[in-house]
Formats: C-alpha cells, structure tokens, sequence
C-alpha cells in the first residue's frame, strides 16, 4: 500500500505543481495591480538618487585635493570674477547719481551687487584659509559650502556680464570722444600701472563683432610674455561676453594652458582643475586626451621623491589609467605608457622603502611585527608593477620573509623567478644558496634576458642633487595643449591656427576624436562656428582661407 500511495502521489505531482504555479501567479497579479503605482514611485526614486548621486560624485571632484589646495582654487576663481566685475563696471562710466544707486534695474547696480557677493565669499575664504595656516580648528564640511557658493556666483557672474555686455557698449560709445581726447592713466583689471593701456580698456569694455577674435590673439601674446593673469582674463572676457564665440572652448582651453606654463605649485593645481572642467564640458572634442594627459601632467610635476609624499604620484597614475580606459585609441598611447612606467617605478620605490623599513625594523632593531607589512609590500610591488627596475631585489627579499616563515615552497618560488629571470643580478648567487638550503632545483637562466644589465643606479651626485630639491627625476613636457612655453621659429603652435583661421583647427593639425561623436545635435558644440554675417572690426585681421577639410 506504501508503495502504491507513493506512485499516486508522483502521478499527481505535475498537477500539484501546477495549481501552485497558478495560485503563485494569482498572487503576483493581485499584488502587482495593487500595488503597481508604489512601484514605480519605487523605481523612479531610485533613478533620481542614483543620477543625484552621480551628479554629487562628479560635483565632488575637487575633494581629492587638500584644504589648502581647495582654498586656493576658490580664492583664484573669485579674484577672477571680481575684476571682471570691475573692469565691466568701470567701462559704464562715473559713479551713479543717488537716484541710479537706488534703481535694481541699473547694469551698474546688479554687477556691484555681484562684486559685493564675491567678495563677501572671498572673505570669508580668506578667513578659512588663515585658520588652516595658524592650524586652529574649524569646521571642514564649509568646504564643501563654500565651494557650492562659488561655482554658484561664477554662474550669475557670467549671465551678469553677458546681459550687461550692450549697455557697456552703449556707455563706451557715449563717452568714446572724451576718451579720445583725454587718455587715462588706469589700471587694466589693477594689473597695469600708469597709461597707453586703452587698447585693452576698449577691446574689454566694448562689443562688437569680430572683438573676441582680436581678444584671443591679444590673450595669446600676454600668455606668451610671462604676463599669464592678463592673458587668463583676456580670455575670459570671450566666455563671458561672446557665448556663441568660435574662440570660446579654445579659450577655456588656453586658461588651463596658462596656469600649466606658469608652473608653481599654486598654478598647477589650478591647471590640472582647469584642464578638468573643461574636459566636462568638451568630452568628445579630438583635444580631449591632450587635456586629460596635462591633468596627469599636473600631478607628474609636483612629484615628490619616493620617500616622501606620494599623493601626486597615485593621482598621476589614475589619470594615466583613466586615459587609456576611456581614449583607447588615442595616439598619445606611447607617450601615456612611459608615464605610467615613470610614475609606477616611484610608487615601487616607495613600497620597497617601507619594506627595507619593516624588515630592519624587526630583525636588526628587535622590536615590532614587521615580516608581514614587508611581505605585504613587496607582493603589492610584484603584483602591480612589473616592470621596476628593483623587481629583482624584490623577489630576493620577498623569498626571504617566507623562508623566515618556515614556507619553503613559497620561498623557493621567488628565487627560482630571480634566478631564471634576472641572471645578471646581484641578488642571483644568492638565491642560489637559498635553493640549495632549501633543497629545492635551480632553474637555468632564461636566454633571452642574459644581456638585460640591471638598472644603473644614480651616482652620489645624482642623489644629494634630488634629495635638495625634493622632485621625483620624470620627464614631463612642459607646453600647453595650444600654447608652448618656448615658442620655436618657424613652428606655430596650435593657437597660431586658431587664430588663422578663426577659431578652426585644420585637419592636418586636429588629432582624431579619441572617442566616437555623437551624431545627434548637442547643446555643446565643441567647435561653433563663426557668424560670418558680422563685419570684421578695423583692427582685426581678415581669417585666412582654410585648407580643405576644417573640422566642424
């Protein structure tokens, strides 16, 4: 009967299996039309935060930067717009009757207002940044305000100045012939001392067609004089006054390149940020992975020995991996590799320095439990830079700490890769000697690596000479991505082009986009062009012809 039953029971196991199949579905339905508007409620929500997040993640970028880099990015920025603030209310004329002072609707009024503002931000960054230098406490998370309220005002600033750019050029107009008979002896964005600056009081204070083609090549030439603020203002007066200007993205550009040629400490932070923002507006322009390996650049530069802070070195190597992750085939790859090499044998030297550290610190001083973060170390180094120029020292210390463990095996692994890879080394004789200790077989030396010497190492020198000035020893190449800092005879640096052909980039001097364009209409336009129906001012020059094939 047992056995029967059991047989009934399989029979029926399908149809079983089926009624629950159904009531499940039942259940599912009634729960889904119930509650299927909280569900996409749900599932909305959840795509909000996530944009939300990302939005945050990339509004955050600057918090890889310390306190006082942060700060100094703020001050920069403010400083900026408050003498664009001034410059474009000083070209309105006088000071206003009280009846005008009263008026919201006065340009003057709303970009004193804005001035006013800014100031009032820079203060109090200015109070933040004394407090870091005096070391007192204070709350970090007004960074993070701070640096909100910033890019806040650079918004309004920039609307200000474009929809005041007309009654500027209204009130230049009205007091042009006094101008003319009486020069001022003003000061160009309080830069300048004394007169003959007019040239730069107009072509700020004015537009007109075609004016923003004379401003960039004027930028350009301050840029390239060592006068690098007055160029970075020049051209900021294209984006804030010229917004549908062909010169507008090569002119955000050109500010990164100025503050990269100006090559302090202070500058290069601000280039590598500069060199970022515009990379979020312009992501698929072909200069892309130029900007983006500048921003590498940036970190590779303020460097600092092995031993020593070594921030900039991983922030180096993440750009570099970044770039070839999202421009795989840019033609920089050769350029982005030796980079790598250069920036990872400085991380290497750094972990091996600890681990020289840990395993001294154990054996020969007697105190501490320093064999593992050695081994630890030194596993990282072969794990993740196999090309230092130490490997060989590495895996004769590294078979060292688990010999020292009692794990032969593994000891014997590392020896036999010094032996069979680094025949020329001075740690080979002794890997010898341990595989013999161990009982373990000695491989022979791989014949294609028999004539690969090892590393020179730098003489007496070399080394007092980096300890004083405290940079790693890499080579950088310390031009812009349109300007160069030594500007060769009979060589035109991309800039030259731009203003030769007004604000295009012929296609035999325009890389290939390192990534695909979209073939949809954006709202940026990484190369507007040019309104050819504007008449060309006196003092500019006519756009050569372009050669065939100019890239929109």
């Amino acid at each position: 009967m047992g056995l029967a039953s059991q047989a009934a029971r399989l029979e029926n196991a399908p149809r079983e299996c089926e009624g629950i199949t159904e009531i499940v579905d039942w259940i599912f339905r009634r729960l889904f039309m119930r509650y299927r508007f909280s569900l996409q409620l749900a599932i909305c929500a959840a795509l909000i935060f996530g944009f939300v997040g990302a939005a945050w993640a990339q509004g955050n970028a600057s918090s890889d930067l310390s306190a006082v880099q942060r700060l100094d990015v703020m001050r920069s920025k403010l400083e900026a717009m408050r003498r664009s603030l001034n410059s474009a209310i000083s070209s309105m004329g006088g000071a206003p009757s009280d009846k005008e002072k009263k008026n919201p609707d006065d340009p003057r009024e709303r970009l004193r207002g804005l001035d006013k503002e800014a100031g009032s931000i820079l203060s109090e960054v200015n109070d933040i940044r004394s407090k870091q230098e005096r070391s007192d406490k204070y709350d970090h998370t007004i960074l993070d305000r701070l640096e909100a309220s910033v890019a806040e005002i650079k918004t309004r600033v920039e609307a200000g100045l474009q929809s005041t750019a007309s009654a500027r050029t209204a009130s230049v107009a009205s007091s042009g012939n006094a101008n003319k008979k009486k020069k001022k002896g003003g000061h160009f964005f309080g830069l300048f001392g004394g007169g003959g600056n007019d040239k730069f009081e107009e072509l700020t204070g004015t537009v007109a067609p075609g004016r923003d083609r004379v401003l960039f090549e004027e930028a350009a030439k301050e840029v390239r004089k060592g006068n690098h603020e007055t160029g970075r203002l020049l051209f900021s007066t294209i984006i804030n006054t010229y917004p549908d200007s062909a010169f507008l993205p090569l002119a955000k550009l050109a500010i990164a390149d100025s503050f990269y040629l100006e090559g302090t400490s202070a500058s290069l932070v601000q280039a590598a940020q500069a060199y970022l923002d515009w990379l979020t507006f312009f992501p698929t322009d072909p200069l892309a992975d130029d900007a983006m390996l500048k921003v590498a650049e940036s970190e590779m530069r303020q460097m600092g020995l092995s031993d020593r802070d070594i921030t900039h070195a991983r922030k180096a190597e993440q750009r570099l991996k970044s770039l070839l992750q999202q421009y795989p085939q840019t033609n920089l790859r050769a350029v982005v590799e030796d980079h790598l090499r250069e920036t990872q044998e400085s991380l290497a030297m750094h972990n091996l320095g600890v681990a020289r550290f840990y395993y001294e610190a154990r054996y020969n001083k007697g105190r501490g439990t320093g064999l593992k973060g050695a081994q630890s170390r030194l596993k990282e180094i072969i794990d993740k830079y196999p090309n230092f120029s130490l490997r060989d020292e590495v895996l004769f210390r590294l078979g060292t700490t688990y010999q020292l463990e009692e794990e032969p095996d593994e000891a014997a692994k590392y020896y036999q890769d010094l032996v069979r890879n680094f025949p020329n080394s001075d740690y080979g004789e002794k890997a010898k000697e341990q595989l013999s200790i161990i009982g373990a077989p000695i491989p022979e030396p791989d014949p294609a690596r028999k004539n690969i010497m090892p590393a020179e190492k730098s003489g007496f020198m070399g080394n007092l000479m980096q300890q004083v000035s405290g940079r790693a020893d890499v080579t950088v190449n310390s031009d812009g991505v349109l300007i160069s800092k030594d500007k060769k005879e009979g060589k035109n640096d991309l800039i030259d082009e731009a203003v030769k052909y007004n604000g295009q980039l012929p296609a035999n001097l325009t890389p290939t986009a390192p990534v695909q364009r979209s073939t949809r209409p954006s709202s940026i336009n990484p190369r507007p062009q040019p309104a050819v129906q504007n008449p060309s001012p006196t003092n500019a020059k006519p756009a050569a012809t372009p050669p065939p094939g100019i890239k929109p």
